[in-house]
């Protein structure tokens, strides 16, 4: 489809533990003509994290630089650390006719909403079924310790609060249904009028064409 098209901004955001990063992949493995915007992070390194593959490394100084220089399209402050969405490839991508996913919070989503490129983004919520269900698979994942995990709960809420900002919002009770959701959403959003740039050409030549018959 590049090439025909005008790209998406996809926007998926969700408290911690709701699934947003699973889906995120599902989306990808689906269509290659979704990308995926590498953020850049001030936060150290995970064990098995590759700079430039999960996120861009920096420093705090480096951070701000790139804020102030205008070369992040959205940027927050999460847990201690700084998280953001370097412009020029997501630029790049968009231009091409590629769409390009944000894993990001509502506060990301909201700059991304208020820049240039907001009539071509989609943005989607996802709802836990429930906030045991929300713990129950924050304590699976493994990832964080009893503590982080009790700061994300205390997150989770002021994340949930700004659910009525979005385009759609789906509870994610089943990962293959919201998934089959988000495809019907995205395939849908991809046949606005807007996003078919070459609909204007093709209407000209209907115009013609029915003028040769009168």
């Amino acid at each position: 489809m590049s090439g025909t098209r005008r790209g998406l901004l996809i926007i998926l955001s969700s408290p911690s533990g709701a699934g947003k990063s699973t889906l995120a992949r599902r989306l990808r493995d689906w269509d290659p003509d979704i990308v995926f915007s590498i953020s850049a992070t001030t936060r150290a390194p995970r064990p098995g994290e590759v700079d430039g593959r999960e996120y861009h490394f920096s420093d705090e100084a480096t951070f701000k630089q790139m804020v102030d220089d205008g070369e992040m399209l959205e940027h927050a402050f999460v847990f201690g650390n700084f998280y953001g969405s370097p412009r020029k490839p997501v630029e790049k991508a968009f231009e091409s006719g590629q769409d390009v996913l944000f894993d990001i919070d509502w506060q990301g989503a909201q700059q991304i909403a208020n820049s240039t490129l907001d009539t071509h983004t989609l943005s989607i919520f996802l709802l836990p079924p429930s906030i045991a269900a929300l713990k129950s698979r924050l304590e699976a994942r493994g990832q964080d310790d009893a503590a982080t995990i009790a700061r994300r709960m205390e997150k989770s809420w002021d994340e949930i609060s700004h659910w009525d900002s979005y385009d759609y919002v789906l509870v994610n009770d089943d990962l293959d249904t919201t998934e089959a959701q988000l495809k019907t959403i995205i395939t849908a959003t991809r046949l606005r009028r807007k996003q078919q740039p070459d609909l204007v050409e093709h209407v000209r030549g209907l115009q013609a064409e029915f003028k040769d018959l009168t």
